[in-house]
């Protein structure tokens, strides 16, 4: 019924010659801009514009909350004070119209700082009723599904969002002031690689080709190292067919980034001292909180040896684990482990043993050599790798390598992958021909680095879930989800 009414409005609007849907608006302030500096804005003139949050009509008065980007101000509109073409359109306003006024600024007679309207100009006219109480509402799934809405009523959402923004700019500026070049690599590659993960799969009409949306841009940027860059870096939107849930969607935003001549220790001071300046760009100290924890940033980060620290809580050595143990000790120790092969099974060890107890951020050393297809052994021990990952409050951040640029070893590593494949893991990614081929070529000793954007925006806005970070995460469809109940 609302819905009728207003189209109705709409329609009487146009009757009249008023265009509910012109064409633009020249602003000379922001809200916030009025409200940071009364001082020197009272009595002068200023026109802004924005949405109508709060109605309300106390004798020949409108008050109106008008909301745009920057914040909310109140705006007074005087019956018998406001120019007659603006009269015009107050019978048909809304909560929920975009309305663009002009008037003096002043404050009203209880102290807030207002604008008295001379001129009133309706920008848009809402044909739905925004909710009375949208922040706060129990489905939190239709928060996600209607984020326009959650933005409009939820201004600490807004606040996570332009904080994103501002991580994103502090890391990009870290790494361009320090020499490094960004790309763009594929999206939809002929053979995807870089992370053991099941891609998406599509199909390229005019290449009559199976495609597969990237798992991760790892093997492209290494490309870029042999083709002669020697700093590279990209944003990246990585898609990896999985579940989803507080720490995982399908579609994520990572950073991976690559140096010539470095190592995984190199990468460690440079993971440091990019993160901790992070922590006070964005919390003006090392240490904040989040989900009432206090996390640290202060380098140097805490470092735990994978092998030793398992062995220690666990008394399980798995550094030369082969599959045919691995299924004797998931068994023995009740792991919920599909696929009973030592790589997934050392996984699965080190989330019931290790991952909980590490809370502030920590470098995790020296994987077993047989879960890094990727990665030089670790220097005087062939069974080890040079791979770190960071945790922070139990979840992985970070991800870096002492990238392996031995041919003959990437072959032999993708071969071995390839096997795992058949016998039925499909996160096993196919051997990149391609790549051994460019690596052949020669590749310089490299350092090479992911950061899985989402997880630290997660931490740095204090937000419990991933999908509080993405503006449009994974959500079921409607139609699914009516069927499934």
């Amino acid at each position: 019924m609302a819905e009728e009414t207003k189209i109705k409005k709409v329609e009487e609007l146009l009757e009249k010659g008023i265009n509910p849907y012109p064409y633009s608006y020249k602003r000379t302030k922001t809200a916030s801009e009025i409200t940071s500096d009364f001082s020197s804005n009272e009595g002068r003139s200023a026109s802004i514009a924005g949405r109508i949050i709060r109605l309300r009509k106390m004798g020949k008065i409108i008050f109106i909350d008008l909301l745009d980007e920057s914040g909310k101000i109140q705006i007074m509109i005087r019956e018998d004070v406001v120019e007659k073409e603006a009269a015009k359109i107050l019978q048909f306003i809304d909560i929920g119209d975009i309305i663009g006024v002009e008037g003096n600024v002043t404050k009203s007679t209880r102290g807030e700082i207002s604008i008295e309207v001379r001129k009133a100009v309706l920008l848009s006219k809402s044909l739905r009723t925004l909710p009375d109480k949208f922040h706060g509402i129990s489905d939190t799934e239709l928060r996600y599904r209607k984020r326009y809405l959650d933005l409009i009523m939820n201004p600490d959402v807004r606040k996570v969002f332009k904080t994103r923004t501002r991580i994103m700019d502090y890391v990009r500026n870290f790494f361009n002031a320090r020499g490094y070049l960004e790309f763009e690599t594929p999206i939809l590659q002929p053979t995807y690689g870089g992370a053991n993960a099941k891609p998406f799969t599509t199909y390229y009409n005019s290449l009559e080709s199976d495609f597969y949306l990237r798992v991760a841009n790892e093997l492209y940027l290494k490309r870029l190292i042999i083709g002669g860059f020697e700093k590279v870096y990209e944003f990246s939107k990585d898609f990896r067919n999985e579940d989803i849930d507080s720490s995982h969607n399908p579609e994520f935003t990572m950073l991976e980034f690559y140096e010539a001549y470095k190592d995984y220790e190199d990468f460690m001071a440079l993971m440091e001292e990019m993160l901790s300046g992070l922590a006070k760009h964005i919390h003006g100290a090392y240490a904040f909180t989040y989900q009432d924890k206090e996390l640290n940033f202060k380098p140097k980060f805490k470092r735990i040896y994978w092998v030793e620290e398992l062995k220690k809580l666990s008394g399980i050595d798995i550094s030369k684990m082969t599959d045919e143990e691995a299924k004797k000790i998931a068994k023995e120790e009740r792991l919920d482990t599909k696929i009973l092969n030592n790589y997934h099974v050392a996984d699965s060890l080190f989330d019931k043993y290790i991952k909980p107890t590490l809370v502030d951020p920590t470098f995790i050393l020296d994987f077993p050599a047989y879960m890094c297809p990727l990665t030089k052994d670790k220097r005087g021990n062939k069974f080890l790798s040079e791979r770190f990952e960071m945790y922070v409050n139990g979840m992985e951040v970070a991800n870096c390598y002492s990238e392996l640029t031995n041919p003959i070893e990437q072959r032999k590593k993708f071969e071995e992958q390839e096997a795992e494949r058949k016998k039925g893991d499909e996160e096993a990614p196919p051997s990149d021909k391609d790549f051994i081929e460019a690596i052949e070529y020669g590749m310089p000793p490299t350092a090479g680095c992911g950061i899985g954007m989402d997880r630290l925006i997660m931490l740095l806005t204090n937000v419990p879930s991933m999908k509080e970070v993405i503006l449009f995460p994974a959500v079921r469809p409607e139609e699914k989800k009516k069927q499934n109940k």
